[in-house]
Order: C-alpha cells, then structure tokens, then sequence
C-alpha cells in the first residue's frame, strides 16, 4: 500500500544530509550508543562532603543555587564545608559575647566613673553574656545543628545517629572558633589588661590581678579534685539531659523557641553551678581560649594552675554529656537509640545482631 502522506522534498533532503553526516558505524550498528559513566559520577562537592559525613546536596536555598557565582572557587568551597564554617562561626560568636562580658566585669572592678561608681557589670552580667552568645551562636550555625561543642556533638552521634565522620571536622571547627574567638577578645581588650595587671604582665590564678580567668576557667583554690570533676561533670550531665528535652518533638519540646531556651539554660547553669570551676562545659571553650592565652604570653602556667587542672574541662563534658544523654533515652525518650535496643545497646558489639540490623536497614531502603 502506498504511503498515504508521503515525505516532502524538503524532509527527503534533510534525511539524506543526516545520513551523510552520520559515521559508517553508526549508520548500519544496531547496538545503541553508549553513554558516558562520567555524567554519573558523583561531582567533587558530592565527594568532599560525603567524606566529611555531610549530606552531598548542601542545604542552601534553591534560588540561591541557580546563581552564577556558585560557580566561582571559593563559593565552590563554602559549599563544600559550609556546616564546619557554621559551626566554627557559631562558636566564634559565642566566644566575643562570653569572653567579653568576663573582661568587662573584670577590668572594670572598681571604676568609680562607671554608673553606679563600681564597675560596668557584676557575676550576673556574665551569665548574661554567655546565655546571649549561645542564643546567637546557635542562630548563626542553624546549618549545621548548631551543637557549638564538641561533647554534644559526640553525644548526638552516640544517641541520635549523627555520621560519626561528621564529628571530627566539626570539632575542629569548633576548636578554632574558641580559639579565635578568644584573640579577638584578647586584640580588644589589650590596652585594659595592661592597665589592668601592668604593661607585658599575664598572670593566672589564684593571682589576685589574674586576667588568664578572663578566656578559660580555673578552678577555685579550695577544691580537691574530685570535686573539679564532680562539678564539671553534674553541669555537662545537666546540660545534655536538658537539650535532649528540649529538642523532643514527643516530649513539649522547645521548637522554633530553643535558641531562647538555651539562653536560660546556660543562664541558669551559671548562676547555679558557675562558682567553682567557671562551667566550662565544652571542649572548645576551654581548650581553645587556653591554648590562645598559652600563645600571647600567660606562660606554662595555663596549663598547671590548679594542679593540671586543664584536662578537667576537656574530659568532663564527653563524660557528663553522655550520662546525660543516657538518662534522658534511659527514663523519657520513646524514639530510636542504642538505649532502645537490647541490652541498652550494648548487643550491638555482637556480629551477628549487626548482620541482621544491616540486612534490615538495606531491605528498609529498597522499599
């Protein structure tokens, strides 16, 4: 049967151009052409971040991402470590408000010209600085889940399945930021230390002229150390039981408020357990600012003031956060964890129970 719509003169002419144009191979293979694997190979962003724990899409808005400028290098690489850039803000930002208000209440004991003719500020005014900075520290590293210590950051990744990858970068992250959070309050309030201690002095506690106390904490003289510990360790422990409340949408949990609440909470920890050891309750807080005060001059004493009391803040909060954690899943938490598991997770060293849980999770993610 003839073609009812036969080809007109100008499509037979543009067949007879493709074919012309078309390779010999391909005109008469009838194997389909092949396609590139390098089209589904991850992008360099998708590997750095998946290395580092991070999710491979970073979480940015959509109109942001059809910009050209995201093409540039160091937009390139903002996104590729842009929850360890929030975290290491995050801190920063809580470091100038907390550090500050210490300087602040300490250098300027005993102005007469300041209202009230004693000083700008009391112990109070230092609750106060470091509720603000973990209020703001928190909305600056939103990103990132705004953990801004390193304590919590392991105990999310023991309780609430954080990529254990993601910890180390984000705890140096946060290490940095205290670290440079602390000179910039050092740079700023220089002139006031000098006047304060006299011109190239540093001195650390029990000192009565002591500035060191203005970036890390130092323990009372008194205390044993035992009870170092003991406080460090009950605040931390606080702390986390009280975030994980915080943050349990089963539980009246704080939502959109945590910020908020967070400032109460480090508000009221201060006020209530600040007197003996300074409640350091982070890593990066303490360690940081202790290693910057070490470096512009405070001398060896940083470290054995106190009997070596340095390690206490560094190791108090890993422990106190993660009892903390374990009480909270232990008596209220109803969702998944490793407490929610048998033997309260401790099974799971056994080879045979992780086998089936993998084979689960790989059945659970091809539904």
């Amino acid at each position: 049967m003839a073609d009812s719509n036969p080809p007109s003169s100008k499509e037979r002419a543009a067949e007879w151009r493709a074919q012309l144009t078309t390779p010999p191979t391909q005109q008469f293979s009838s194997e389909k052409p092949r396609t590139s694997n390098i089209e589904n190979r991850p992008s360099k962003l998708e590997t750095v971040r998946a290395g580092l724990g991070l999710h491979t899409d970073p979480h940015i808005d959509e109109r942001h991402k059809e910009h050209e400028h995201q093409e540039l290098l160091w937009s390139r690489i903002r996104l590729s470590l842009r929850e360890p850039f929030a975290e290491f803000m995050g801190v920063f930002i809580m470091i100038l408000f907390g550090n500050g208000s210490v300087a602040q209440v300490l250098l300027s004991a005993g102005d007469t010209s300041a209202p009230g003719g004693d000083g700008y500020g009391n112990y109070q005014s230092i609750s106060w600085g470091w509720g603000i900075g973990v209020m703001l520290g928190i909305y600056v590293a939103g990103d990132s889940g705004a953990f801004l210590n390193p304590a919590i950051t392991f105990s999310n990744c023991l309780y609430r399945k954080l990529p254990w990858r993601r910890f180390p970068i984000y705890m140096l992250a946060q290490f940095l930021g205290g670290f440079c959070g602390s000179g910039v309050v050092y740079i700023n309030y220089i002139a006031a230390i000098n006047n304060y201690e006299g011109d190239g002095v540093r001195t650390v506690p029990p000192s009565k002229t002591a500035t060191a106390g203005i970036f890390c904490t130092y323990p009372q003289a008194f205390l044993p150390r035992a009870n170092m510990f003991f406080s460090e360790f009950i605040a931390s422990t606080i702390l986390m039981f009280v975030l994980f409340a915080l943050k349990d949408d089963s539980n009246i949990g704080a939502g959109n408020l945590l910020p908020l609440m967070l400032f109460f909470l480090i508000f009221g920890l201060g006020a209530c357990f600040g007197f003996e050891t300074g409640y350091a309750l982070n890593f990066a807080r303490d360690f940081g600012p202790r290693l910057m005060s070490y470096a512009v001059g405070y001398g060896h004493e940083v470290w054995s003031a106190g009997g070596y009391y340095f390690w206490i803040p560094m190791v108090a909060p890993f422990c106190g956060c993660a009892f903390g954690g374990f009480l909270y899943d232990l008596f209220l938490y109803t969702g998944e964890s490793p407490v929610n598991t048998p033997w309260m997770g401790l099974k799971r060293v056994d080879r045979n129970y992780l086998s089936s849980r993998t084979k689960q999770d790989q059945a659970s993610d091809k539904v």
